[in-house]
């Protein structure tokens, strides 16, 4: 029987390896430290596998089991939300503004049982290193405005017909929703099935998020990061 033990990553190593995310334990992380280069980001979401900070500020890198996931096939808009999308004058683009969205993203507040918090994982580093994978045509970004405002948004990170959801925020009502809902739209032009979320979150499942077992997503992980991603899949919205 196969023995798992959480590897301890080193800075700057030239091939960046991760175990097979099978076998972590899941209240386990997969690794702990190494860096956030793009090298390693890109090893790691091929295997299904997404960095987070702890309270002491090591990288830990995991792959939890369920993994939630949004089938784009299961995406539900409410009547409110279709209200929104009609009456609040919002547009969108694509990468129009990724800085900006990530910097939202970490610093908007959020609202949490008993009040609100700017507590977020998304720290400088975490920022650079995205804006990195962004200026290499990596991760991505839709953008929600009204007017000259930016409003709502999200990012992400995209290979092969795969989709990996990392944050969203929004300062206007179902800002983030519309986002999503533009997320959802565009991705299914190009014939993805679905948007990896990461963790359970009351928002999402609203939307139609649900838990599957990590075996099963990271066989779709696989199969989906083998494909070429279609040449102008992020030119357009």
């Amino acid at each position: 029987m196969f023995e798992f033990s959480i590897v301890e990553l080193i800075p700057d190593q030239p091939i960046p390896t991760f175990l097979p995310p099978e076998f972590s334990p899941r209240e386990l992380p997969v690794a702990i430290g190494g860096d956030l280069s793009v090298e390693r980001l890109l090893a790691a979401y091929r295997q299904g596998i997404y960095p987070h900070f702890n309270q002491d500020d090591d990288i830990m890198w995991w792959c939890p089991d369920p993994r939630t996931v949004l089938y784009l096939d299961d995406f539900r808009v409410s009547r409110s939300l279709r209200k929104s999308m009609r009456n609040r004058n919002y547009t969108a683009t694509l990468d129009t503004d990724f800085e900006a969205v990530i910097h939202s993203c970490a610093t908007v507040l959020r609202k949490f049982p008993g009040g609100f918090s700017s507590d977020t994982w998304i720290t400088q580093g975490m920022m650079n290193a995205y804006i990195d994978l962004f200026r290499q045509g990596y991760a991505h970004s839709i953008e929600i405005w009204h007017g000259q405002k930016l409003v709502g948004g999200l990012y992400g990170v995209s290979l092969g017909l795969m989709f990996f959801g990392e944050s969203m925020f929004h300062t206007m009502r179902d800002a983030s929703k519309v986002a999503l809902c533009h997320l959802v739209e565009h991705l299914r032009k190009w014939n993805f099935t679905l948007i990896d979320c990461q963790l359970p979150n009351e928002l999402l499942f609203s939307l139609g998020a649900r838990d599957i077992p990590r075996p099963v997503f990271l066989a779709h992980v696989r199969e989906s990061v083998k494909i070429p991603q279609p040449k102008y899949l992020w030119k357009l919205v």
